[in-house]
């Protein structure tokens, strides 16, 4: 496992499905985990987790990532305490209503938007500096394989979001270029997540990977001795090579 040790690990979306994964897999890697999500209850229970797996405790932070003042007392209090971010890794996410373009209530769109782009947006503007405090900032954000390319019908504003999102990395990584920190989009495909079952109810869960399983791939693109690819990370495509 690639080592995260003595790293400043910040995780959106740690309550469940990927993001908790991936907070869980940082500690067990050696990160001083920062967990946020809206559910305080559901981040408490992500520590017991890492404390039994660890001994040590997560950091948590309850707060709606949609609210942009919020990040910025988030980044303001990050410095106060740590003086630097190493690892972002971006899983908060909404999927919204599965229909078409033209049905979706103005106050549900605005909020696919508010969550999947925007509040990607100002972590990075509030986060920037702390990332570049260290030896080698990194930041992972999640994209997806649906309707991003090619439109794909009931998806667009899930689609068109993510697409969004994934120039919007790709912009920001460019702009780092003379800095140590560098930003990765990870395409996890089907996984078993509360979204994934919203998405296709009558899927098998059993049959697509479990979060646990994006992990040894997140970690490998957070690795500060790594430089991670410009492009999306496909997962299935990862794992392939894997196993060739």
């Amino acid at each position: 496992m690639t080592s995260q040790t003595g790293r400043i690990a910040l995780v959106t979306g740690a309550s469940r499905g990927i993001g908790r994964a991936c907070a869980l897999g940082l500690a067990k890697a050696g990160a001083q985990v920062i967990a946020c999500a809206r559910s305080k209850a559901s981040l408490e229970e992500l520590d017991d987790e890492v404390f039994a797996a660890t001994g040590q405790h997560a950091t948590l932070i309850p707060f709606d990532i949609t609210d942009g003042d919020a990040c910025d007392r988030l980044a303001a209090a990050l410095y106060e305490r740590f003086g630097r971010v190493d690892t972002l890794i971006h899983a908060a996410g909404v999927l919204g209503t599965l229909s078409p373009v033209t049905h979706h209530e103005p106050k549900d769109f605005d909020k696919i938007v508010a969550v999947n782009l925007t509040a990607s947006w100002r972590l990075m503007r509030s986060l920037e500096l702390l990332l570049r405090q260290s030896d080698a900032g990194r930041a992972v954000f999640f994209t997806t394989g649906q309707g991003v390319t090619h439109g794909r019908a009931f998806w667009g504003p899930y689609g068109a979001t993510k697409a969004a999102l994934e120039t919007l990395v790709r912009t920001w990584n460019d702009e780092l270029e003379i800095t140590k920190v560098r930003a990765a989009l990870l395409s996890p495909g089907p996984v078993r997540t509360r979204m994934r079952a919203a998405a296709f109810p009558g899927e098998d869960p059993m049959s697509i990977p479990h979060p646990d399983e994006i992990v040894p791939l997140m970690l490998e693109l957070a690795d500060p001795a790594r430089t991670p690819p410009g492009d999306v990370v496909d997962f299935r495509d990862w794992t392939k090579a894997q196993a060739s």
